[in-house]
């Protein structure tokens, strides 16, 4: 895990009984319809410090995205309080816009049809950073994310990985306080992840920028986040540390034995045997049990040439916190306002 900048003591995204209700629409007869609310957000409180940088998961409609949308100013809360940089999103959103970073997932906010390195020009222009402090973000960017080779050429013809990483450089240009980012390394081959990953770590190490990360690809949170929330059903199901989610969701760690040759599985105290190969075996132990008198009990009775202490994969901890009981929620989650959703006046305050 990266050592990130040290988090202050000041919330710059303060969220306090948030929800988010829309309501939905469907034909029952020729002239008939019927209504239900849908709540994507329900009752939603929490607080991010300034240079944190904080995964936010959750399962596909989970009610990440809504809360992202909220934070910007995009939707409206239908009830509770939030505050970004001290200011109501909804209200303050165009004062707010020159302090805060957004970068969706493959929709770029680079213009398709310029030259990558105008893009970054209007940024430039429209977010009136001085000069010379948008030529040092500017250079150390491109260094950082290998954009040299393709900075002149339209957006419109860069890889999918070549136009994240414009988009995230765009997003840090102006020096925000707060970036949000969902997705960003969706689709992205090993060396474009590698690239935006180190180029994340860094700018929150070196500026303190708060980020808020939402992502399916759990080897994000896992090189970039300390603390995790994870939302599901509109509600926030665990707030708190990740080594934490694994003590407490994590199962089995996995104890990879090499002998000096093949023997019969192994009988160690505390664990078993799940596989072997030969002169290799398999076993696994609970998460919160230590490895350190197994490791012992092994050394001392079998001829032990090495092994490795697995942790369980973090896709796996997330995926019992979803199927657990520990979130008895209404059905629910992130509705798109197209369709028969509407999201004007009829929109009631939902919990």
């Amino acid at each position: 895990m990266p050592e990130s900048a040290v988090p202050g003591d000041r919330a710059v995204i303060d969220v306090q009984g948030v929800s988010r209700t829309f309501v939905l629409r469907r034909r029952t007869g020729w002239m008939r319809r019927e209504r239900s609310d849908i709540h994507a957000v329900a009752d939603l409180s929490f607080a991010v410090r300034a240079g944190e940088m904080v995964g936010y998961l959750g399962p596909n409609g989970a009610g990440k995205s809504t809360t992202i949308k909220m934070l910007v100013g995009i939707l409206t809360p239908s009830g509770g309080r939030l505050r970004v940089a001290g200011l109501d999103p909804s209200r303050q959103r165009l004062q707010l816009a020159r302090r805060i970073g957004v970068v969706f997932g493959q929709r770029s906010a680079l213009w398709p049809d310029l030259p990558l390195r105008d893009s970054f020009e209007l940024v430039h222009r429209i977010y009136r950073i001085p000069p010379r402090r948008y030529r040092q973000n500017l250079d150390a960017f491109i260094d950082l994310l290998a954009m040299a080779p393709f900075l002149d050429t339209p957006v419109r013809q860069l890889s999918l990985g070549q136009r994240m990483r414009g988009g995230i450089a765009a997003a840090f240009l102006p020096d925000p306080e707060i970036v949000y980012l969902d997705e960003p390394t969706i689709g992205l081959d090993v060396v474009s992840k590698a690239a935006v990953r180190s180029f994340l770590e860094r700018t929150n190490r070196e500026q303190g920028t708060t980020v808020l990360l939402t992502t399916h690809d759990m080897s994000d949170v896992e090189q970039l986040c300390r603390r995790v929330m994870v939302i599901d059903h509109g509600r926030l199901g665990f707030d708190g540390d990740l080594e934490e989610l694994r003590t407490r969701l994590g199962g089995v760690r996995t104890l990879r034995v090499d002998l000096a040759e093949a023997l019969p599985e192994m009988s160690v105290d505390g664990a078993r045997v799940v596989r072997v190969e030969g002169a290799r075996q398999w076993l696994e132990f609970p998460t919160g049990a230590s490895a350190a008198p197994l490791i012992s009990e092994i050394a001392a009775r079998y001829p032990l040439v090495d092994l490795t202490v697995g942790e369980p994969a973090i896709e796996q901890i997330i995926a019992r916190l979803y199927t657990t009981d520990r979130l008895p929620l209404p059905a629910g989650g992130d509705v798109t306002t197209g369709g028969d959703v509407t999201t004007g006046g009829e929109v009631t305050a939902g919990g």
